[in-house]
C-alpha cells in the first residue's frame, strides 16, 4: 500500500467519523478549559469558527475538563464557544522539498514559497532504540579551526554551546553553517528576537548556506507552546532525513528558551515549580528532546544546542541539566568576546566526549600539547603581566609565552574564512613544531 493511498483513506476514516462539539467554560493567562468533549492529551482542537478560529492542544484532562493551550491568540473568545477536535496531534510535512524552506514554529511556510508536499507526519517521535545506534567513530568537520582540532565534534554527536547573551552564539553558528561537510542543515531558532531573523537568514546564513538548509523560527512574541513545538518540528524534519540514510547536522538556538517556554505550560497547567521555578515537566522534555538526535541504524543527526547561561552561570539549572544530557560542551567567553576575539571560544573549558574516537593518536597528541601550553599560561599570566614571574619556572609557560601571539592567531578565525578539517590539523602540527 503506497503512502498517498494510506493517506487517503486516513483521510476519509477521519470525515466519515461522527463530529462532537464541546465548548469554553473558561480562560485564565495562558490556559483555556473545555467541556462537553473527549480528547487526548496533546490533540489538537479548533476553538471558534471561521477566520476567528484558533488552534488549541490538550495539555492536561481533570475528569471531564479539558486544559488547552492555544496555538494563537484568545483575543475575542468568550464562554460558551464551540469547540471541536481536528483528529489528532500537530502534524508537519516532510520531504526532499523542505530544502531551503523556512517555516513558522508549527511546520508552515513562512517565505512566501509554494506550499509544502510531502508525508504528513506527528511532530512527536520515540527515539532509535540504544542497541540500534551505530556508533559515533567518524568526525563531523564544522569549519571552525579551533572546533575541529581542541574540541572535534563526531558524526551523530549531540554538543552543546554555552554562553551568556550578546557572546556570539549565532556568529559561531552562522560560521558553522557554511563550513560544515554536512550533508543538509536543519535551524531551529526558538524565542529569538524579531530583528534578528532575517538579519540571521540574509547575512549569517546567505543564500549558499540557505540552499541547504531548512530553517524553522518562532520569535518571542509567539504562543509558549508554538516556541516549544518549534524545536520538536525542527527535530521531526532532521528526523525524516536521517531515516532516509543522510547525516543532518542540526541547530538549536536556544535550548533554554525552549525550556523557559516549557516552564510556562507546565505552570499554566498547574505544575508545581520546583528547581528554581522549573516544574518536573522541563527536565523530562529536555531529555526526550535531546535524545532523539544522534546516530540511527542508518544516517545521523548531528546536534549542535545553544545553552543561554543566566548570568554567565554555568550551573544554573538548564545548564546543568543539559550537560548531563550533551555528549561534550562548548563554553564562549564574554571577555574573549569584549577583547575582539572571535570566535569566542574557551577551549580549556570546552571538552569533547567522543575525541579519542574520532580522531588518531597524532592527533591528540597536538592538541594535548596544545592544551597543556595554554593551560599553563593561563597560570602564570597574572604574574607575567606585573613582571612577577621568573623564566624557566615553568617550561610549558615559558613555550607557551615565547609562541602566544602565534597561538591567538591559530585560535581566531574571519567570519568568512572557511577552514576545512586537513588544514586546521595542518596548522596545528606546524604550531606544535614551532614551540
Amino acid at each position: 500500500m503506497t503512502d498517498v493511498f494510506r493517506n487517503r483513506i486516513n483521510a476519509a476514516l477521519s470525515a466519515a467519523q461522527p463530529l462532537s462539539r464541546g465548548k469554553v467554560t473558561g480562560a485564565v493567562g495562558l490556559r483555556v478549559t473545555v467541556s462537553g468533549l473527549e480528547a487526548r492529551v496533546g490533540e489538537l482542537l479548533q476553538i471558534g469558527e471561521g477566520d476567528e478560529a484558533v488552534l488549541a492542544e490538550v495539555a492536561a484532562i481533570d475528569g471531564e475538563r479539558l486544559s488547552c493551550l492555544p496555538l494563537g491568540p484568545i483575543a475575542g473568545m468568550s464562554t460558551g464557544s464551540p469547540v471541536v477536535s481536528t483528529g489528532g496531534p500537530l502534524r508537519v510535512a516532510v520531504g526532499p522539498d523542505l530544502r531551503g524552506r523556512i517555516l513558522d514554529g508549527l511546520g508552515r511556510p513562512m517565505d512566501g514559497g509554494p506550499p509544502l508536499k510531502g508525508e504528513m507526519v506527528s511532530i512527536e517521535a520515540a527515539p532509535p532504540s540504544a542497541m540500534e545506534r551505530q556508533l559515533v567513530d567518524a568526525p563531523m568537520p564544522l569549519g571552525v579551526r579551533v572546533l575541529d582540532t581542541l574540541v572535534p565534534c563526531g558524526r551523530g554527536q549531540r554538543i552543546g554551546i554555552f554562553a551568556g547573551s550578546g557572546v556570539g552564539k549565532s556568529t559561531l553558528m552562522s560560521m558553522i553553517t557554511r563550513g560544515t561537510t554536512a550533508e543538509l542543515n536543519v535551524v531551529a531558532l526558538v524565542g529569538e528576537r524579531g530583528r534578528e531573523v532575517r538579519e540571521f537568514i540574509e547575512h549569517d546564513l546567505g543564500p549558499e548556506g540557505l540552499a541547504r538548509s531548512v530553517v524553522v523560527i518562532a520569535t518571542s512574541d509567539t504562543p509558549p507552546l508554538v516556541r516549544l513545538r518549534a524545536g520538536s518540528v525542527a527535530t521531526r524534519i532532521a528526523e525524516y532525513f536521517r531515516d532516509q540514510g543522510g547525516d543532518v547536522l542540526m541547530m538549536m538556538d536556544s535550548v533554554t528558551r525552549a525550556a523557559m517556554a516549557q516552564r510556562e505550560v507546565g505552570l499554566s497547567v498547574g505544575e508545581p515549580p520546583a528547581t528554581r521555578g522549573y516544574p518536573p515537566s522541563v527536565f523530562a522534555m529536555l531529555a526526550s528532546l535531546l535524545e532523539r538526535a544522534g546516530p540511527g541504524a542508518r544516517g545521523s543527526i548531528t546536534g549542535l544546542y545553544t545553552v543561554l547561561v543566566e548570568g554567565d552561570d554555568h550551573n544554573e539549572p538548564i545548564a546543568d541539566a543539559a550537560r548531563s544530557i550533551l555528549d561534550g560542551h562548548i563554553v564562549l567567553d564574554r571577555k574573549l568576546a569584549t577583547a575582539g576575539h572571535f570566535p569566542s571560544i574557551q577551549a580549556l573549558d570546552s571538552i569533547s566526549r567522543v575525541a579519542n574516537r574520532i580522531t588518531t593518536p597524532e592527533q591528540r597528541n597536538d592538541a594535548t600539547e596544545l592544551r597543556r601550553m595554554m593551560a599553563a599560561h593561563r597560570d602564570v599570566r597574572e604574574l607575567v603581566e606585573i613582571g612577577a614571574y621568573v623564566p624557566g619556572t615553568n617550561p610549558e609557560a615559558d613555550r607557551a609565552t615565547a609562541i602566544w601571539p602565534q597561538i591567538t592567531s591559530f585560535l581566531r578565525q574571519g567570519l568568512d574564512e572557511k577552514v576545512s578539517a586537513a588544514e586546521a590539523w595542518q596548522a596545528l602540527r606546524q604550531l606544535i613544531a614551532a614551540s
